[in-house]
């Protein structure tokens, strides 16, 4: 049986991104078996037990994640065609809802990276977060947590269309998963999926002549948009699970 990196470990079990795990590692915060290790690189078998110490929790519980309610016109990562405002430049004490000023001073913002896409398009729920369990959680490749939309859309969509939205679609040569596709009213489908791929949904539509009028994210897991008014974000409370 060969070892492997106990940080690569780390993240499959859910505990910490690789690279966080790495900053534990260093830090002494790690045990392989219930000992310490310090070296970055260092090996293990599957077998054995890989665990955080106190240490590193105590970290991870001071890590921030932020809900914005993204507006059309703001690209959601800092990768993306430079001449547009990133989402994350939304993020000041005065969008802040139904906060007190003296809650958002003490907010440390630095790290904060977005969970998932939303094109400079599209409006509605992204996730921004320090913590790379969330990150994992949302965007990995066998993520279960459902992102669900809204979305308007000009054309004629026939029973087939839908039922190939649903089921049966494939983008760059990849099968796409199942999706919940229905209509929400005489224009606009509601899209539940379980997968991301870049302007996934606009894509399928094409696929079907359908053209995408508006698109809004409205959910991601458990966690609602909810009253959360455009351009403004709010602190997930630590009782919050996605």
């Amino acid at each position: 049986m060969e070892k492997i990196r106990v940080s690569k470990l780390l993240s499959e079990l859910g505990l910490c991104s690789r690279r966080e795990a790495d900053s534990y590692i260093e830090q002494g915060l790690v045990t392989v078996d219930g000992e310490p290790i310090h070296e970055l690189g260092t090996r293990a078998y599957r077998h054995q037990t890989i665990a955080l110490r106190a240490g590193a929790k105590r970290q991870q519980e001071q890590r921030l994640t932020l809900l914005l309610n993204k507006p059309v016109g703001y690209i959601s990562h800092l990768d993306d065609e430079q001449q547009y405002k990133p989402a994350a430049s939304l993020i000041t004490p005065e969008n802040q809802f139904a906060a007190a000023p003296d809650q958002t001073q003490r907010l440390h913002f630095r790290g904060l990276a977005p969970a998932g896409r939303l094109d400079i398009d599209s409006s509605g729920l992204l996730v921004l977060t320090q913590d790379g369990r969330i990150a994992k959680l949302l965007i990995g490749e066998d993520s279960p947590i459902e992102k669900e939309y809204l979305v308007r859309v000009s054309g004629q969509l026939s029973d087939a269309g839908l039922r190939s939205l649903q089921h049966g679609l494939s983008l760059d040569g990849k099968a796409l998963k199942p999706a919940k596709v229905s209509w929400q009213n005489e224009d606009q489908l509601r899209f539940v999926l379980r997968e991301g791929r870049k302007r996934q949904i606009r894509r399928m539509c094409e696929l079907v002549n359908l053209e995408v009028i508006g698109l809004k994210r409205i959910r991601i897991g458990q966690l609602a948009l909810g009253s959360l008014p455009v351009g403004q974000w709010r602190v997930l409370d630590k009782n919050e699970r996605f």
